[in-house]
């Protein structure tokens, strides 16, 4: 999504991270079997859970350093390419709470921090890309909602 030149870049997180949640609502009907995608990714409820909230912060962390004049740490994180064993387990009412309650927070979070730097916004920061092209980059965290997809009571796990 991208925004107009006015306009707070962060606001697309924020959308993303409610039709994340959108979806998730309904992984309460997952089966427990896994979903795979591209022939090769193994998605659970849980897995796109963790890389959404791990993709928030992971980029929220590099735009804090960006703004202080430092360079981003690399990410630690694994990425898709793995999954965890705790990636497994079932999706319950408590994990769509959390999500509830985190992922917006932390979409809140660029959402202000921008708001606080809007002439930073399209500063080159080589080999960095700008604040704005970050957040276009985050508001992208509904493809791992969209591996697992919407699910029915009933239906299950599939090849995709």
């Amino acid at each position: 999504m991208h925004t107009s030149e006015n306009t707070n870049p962060a606001l697309a997180v924020a959308a993303a991270a409610e039709h994340c949640l959108e979806i998730a609502a309904t992984w309460l009907a997952w089966d427990g079997r896994p979903i795979v995608t591209d022939g090769e990714n193994v998605w659970t409820p849980a897995k796109a859970a963790r890389r959404i909230e791990d993709h928030l912060i992971d980029h929220l962390a590099e735009v804090e350093a960006l703004l202080a004049g430092d360079v981003p740490d690399p990410s630690p994180w694994q990425g898709r390419a793995v999954t965890l064993d705790s990636d497994w387990a079932r999706f319950t009412e408590s994990d769509l709470s959390e999500a509830r309650a985190r992922w917006p927070r932390l979409a809140r979070s660029y959402v202000n921090r921008y708001a606080t730097a809007p002439g930073e916004w399209d500063v080159p920061r080589t080999p960095n890309w700008t604040l704005r092209e970050i957040a276009e980059h985050v508001s992208e965290i509904t493809w791992y909602a969209e591996q697992v997809g919407r699910l029915r009571f009933g239906d299950s796990a599939e090849i995709r």
